[in-house]
């Protein structure tokens, strides 16, 4: 697969002197005076299925402390840039089409491989002046249709599937279901510690440069012999820019299996067998993925954004998972309330329940569901999002601590730390915000926290995508109404 970020800091730095400096012309403007250098206009469209949060602040945390669940939470004040925000979260069938683009990947390279007859024209390796250039797939080249296809790509097509050795059910082999991505740590790479010129490092005149070797850690995956992903953090002295560039493989598939291990005594099995491949449930929050399949997710849709969009998007921010705070001050909507509404009651008079959650101690359905709704059939908060509270509980970006944000800065709060698998257990825990569909009142508050360890993936929490606005300045304000009681499909 073509590496994804590998290149993308010459290309940004690019990008950004072109836009930051025009023309000489403009430079040697007559008049001697210093009018300024303006780049070309600009301006962000709205991704599709997003809404956007502007910028500012608000004190997060709870008003008193919970004395029903004996939780403290930490309560500050922060502000926060403008972000856009999936208004729903991301559902079975736009995660499925993640899981069909890995699949289709390995069907197309293994067309090009010589062992399932060799098809050079389903990998590009030479631009249009046959100059060579880094190997990627041919997407254009359409995987030959099943009744046409020859012996060798039949074979081909038929590797990523597997069939159930009892029933003989034909079925995607999960196994295989690996996407390997890359991420370059722009923030790392700027901090002045890890500058490649020594006299950069330390701008005390008073003090010595220092040549000693600079250390740095980064993330590493490969795929070993038996075909498992081995995951490593390496450490060691500073070398280039390279160093910033961390490789992950994650196998994407969710895992079904959770309806059955989070209620061992409960008769799930159809979820299990149903809930992600049916169309029934293709509106329905995406459940049974980890923290790490989820960051997969976003790295995946950034490159799908950028492949469609070409160098347009290189100024574009890339698609990740909210910071704990972030998601916060978009699930209290713009008036700060304690609930993703208005009113403090999580019903109307009318009796109508804002979101699906666990109304009494063992009614699931007073509030219309068992399990998970489809997204968006409650209505939306005073942002356009639906389902911050209840429904599922979502993965944030956030590092779990005890100390919240009093541990993270005041502007643009986050604490994170993409733990190795050789740390202990307990530094992979990270931050849940919402409360989900099995959560009673108390945990559906968007000041609730919450936490899951990174590689664990449940029948209760899914998660949304956010993406940095480039300036959220360029915008225009949208209008949004308030959330007032349920709305049904």
């Amino acid at each position: 697969m073509k590496k994804i970020f590998g290149l993308m800091a010459t290309a940004v730095a690019t990008l950004v002197l072109t836009a930051c400096f025009g023309s000489q012309g403009a430079a040697m403007a007559d008049g001697g005076e210093v009018t300024g250098v303006r780049g070309s206009g600009y301006g962000e469209p709205t991704p599709y299925g997003m809404v956007a949060v502007r910028k500012g602040s608000l004190k997060v945390g709870l008003e008193e402390n919970d004395t029903l669940w004996g939780a403290d939470f930490p309560r500050r004040d922060i502000s926060v840039d403008g972000f856009w925000i999936d208004a729903q979260e991301v559902s079975n069938a736009k995660y499925r089409q993640f899981v069909q683009w890995v699949r289709d990947s390995i069907i197309r390279e293994r067309l090009a491989d010589p062992a399932f007859g060799g098809d050079e024209t389903y990998k590009i390796e030479e631009d249009k002046y046959g100059e060579p250039i880094p190997p990627h797939l041919n997407w254009k080249k359409p995987i030959p249709n099943e009744r046409k296809a020859t012996e060798d790509e039949m074979r081909a097509i038929e590797s990523v599937y597997r069939y159930h050795p009892v029933d003989g059910t034909k079925m995607l082999d999960a196994s295989q279901m690996n996407f390997r991505y890359e991420i370059y740590d722009y923030a790392a790479a700027a901090q002045r510690k890890y500058r490649l010129n020594a006299e950069e490092r330390d701008l005390n005149t008073d003090h010595a440069v220092s040549n000693a070797a600079v250390m740095i850690s980064k993330d590493t995956a490969w795929i070993d012999d038996d075909g498992k992903i081995v995951r490593q953090t390496i450490t060691r002295p500073l070398s280039g820019e390279w160093d910033f560039l961390n490789t992950y493989i994650v196998n994407i598939y969710p895992d079904t299996t959770c309806w059955v291990n989070d209620f061992q005594n409960a008769d799930n099995e159809r979820y299990m067998k149903l809930y992600f491949c049916n169309p029934a449930y293709d509106d329905y929050p995406v459940v049974g993925v980890s923290w790490e399949q989820a960051n997969a997710f976003c790295a995946w849709r950034t490159l799908f954004l950028k492949r469609g969009l070409g160098g347009y998007a290189q100024q574009l921010q890339r698609y990740r998972l909210p910071s704990e705070v972030e998601w916060e001050f978009a699930a209290r909507g713009k008036e700060g309330n304690a609930f993703p509404w208005e009113a403090k009651e999580v019903k109307s008079d009318k009796g109508c329940y804002y979101a699906n959650f666990k109304p009494d101690q063992g009614n699931y359905t007073k509030d219309g569901s068992l399990i998970t709704s489809k997204c968006g059939i409650f209505s939306a908060n005073s942002n356009g999002l639906y389902d911050m509270a209840g429904n599922v509980a979502e993965w944030t970006s956030t590092t779990y601590t005890e100390a919240g944000v009093e541990a993270m800065s005041d502007m643009n709060p986050n604490l994170k730390y993409n733990a190795a698998r050789e740390d202990p257990y307990r530094l992979k825990k990270k931050s849940v915000r919402g409360g989900s569909w099995k959560d009673p009142e108390s945990m559906i508050r968007s000041a609730w926290r919450s936490y899951e360890y990174q590689n664990q993936p449940r029948c209760y929490i899914g998660f949304r995508c956010v993406r940095t606005m480039v300036s959220d300045g360029m915008l225009k304000q949208a209008k949004l109404p308030a959330a007032t009681s349920v709305r049904r499909k």
